[in-house]
């Protein structure tokens, strides 16, 4: 009786490793295009194998960082994506990366701010500063090895304020970036449904800031309201003169709060959207909008807007 009570986990165990191992078979079959677009789901199938056999969670997404890939006369600039927080290049853009490429674009990633507890699949965590260098120093790669004199910056939550801030911050980087696409980005702090605003009414910041390095979230004490780096990008206008800027939300946004103004940026130059503005009964959460359809049309938009597509919406992960 004890050995059928152990040996039925381990059966059940060995089946589900099993069935995401045919998952992760089918969907990396192929490397040209067209690259198979991974849902959400099967993300997290792939990731959930890859991390039970001991293997990279946090490699590149299907047809990202072809470092063969030249840009093409419709596409001269290289997109690169940058993920968010406890995030990976991989969870981050393992639907909209694939969907790029597919389109024609040139598409790299990379991963940025560190690697908490020695784990692949959760990067992003570090103070902002650090994956600032990174991330410059991956577009000076990018354009070097592409031959491109410009690059599209695309990010999505830390990876939306980083792409806002990297130009700013930088010397030099805003004549080397032609298109900013930030997706739900905390551009002048996120008050994370009104709790920091309770810890500031309970004079708790200090002890806040304090703690979040040490539990492995130095990122998030420069996301916050007055926090290092939203302090830095407010000082003074956040669009670069010679850039085109889309900043992207849903109102079913949880994560990066007040909906909108968390997010836009109401300067010259900025085009803001709320998603439910084209979309009406788009539920797309904060995650959501990195695995959704209609959100990629918007984005290729902004990279190729004089070739604009029709949205087609749909309902959106509600998450």
């Amino acid at each position: 009786m004890r050995a059928l009570t152990f040996r039925a986990p381990v059966a059940a165990l060995v089946l589900v490793a099993l069935s995401l191992g045919t998952l992760v078979a089918r969907a990396d079959a192929g490397g040209s295009p067209p690259y198979p677009v991974h849902s959400f789901s099967q993300m997290t199938a792939n990731e959930a194998w890859w991390t039970l056999t001991g293997q990279n969670t946090a490699r590149s997404a299907p047809g990202v960082n072809n470092w063969d890939c030249r840009p093409s006369a419709a596409h001269p600039d290289p997109v690169i994506l940058v993920h968010g927080l406890s995030g990976n290049q991989y969870n981050g853009w393992a639907f909209l990366g694939p969907t790029l490429a597919n389109a024609g674009y040139c598409v790299f990633s990379l991963n940025h701010g560190g690697a908490l507890w020695d784990t692949f699949i959760i990067q992003g965590t570090r103070p902002v500063n650090e994956s600032t260098s990174e991330i410059a120093a991956f577009v000076d790669k990018v354009r070097s090895r592409t031959g491109a004199a410009k690059v599209d910056l695309v990010g999505h939550s830390l990876g939306g304020f980083l792409v806002e801030y990297v130009p700013k911050v930088v010397p030099g980087m805003a004549a080397k970036v032609d298109t900013v696409v930030a997706l739900a980005p905390p551009t002048h702090g996120t008050t994370v449904g009104g709790v920091t605003t309770l810890v500031d009414l309970l004079g708790l910041r200090p002890e806040v800031n304090a703690l979040l390095p040490l539990i492995g979230c130095g990122a998030c004490v420069d996301l916050l309201p007055g926090g290092p780096g939203v302090t830095t990008l407010n000082t003074g206008p956040i669009a670069q003169p010679g850039i085109a800027y889309t900043v992207l939300i849903s109102s079913h946004d949880s994560a990066v709060t007040p909906v909108p103004d968390a997010a836009f940026i109401q300067e010259p130059g900025v085009h803001n959207i709320l998603l439910q503005e084209v979309c009406p009964d788009d539920q797309s959460g904060h995650t959501g909008l990195a695995y959704n359809s209609g959100v990629a049309t918007i984005v290729t938009n902004a990279l190729d807007p004089g070739h604009p597509a029709p949205v087609a919406c749909v309902s959106g992960l509600p998450f």
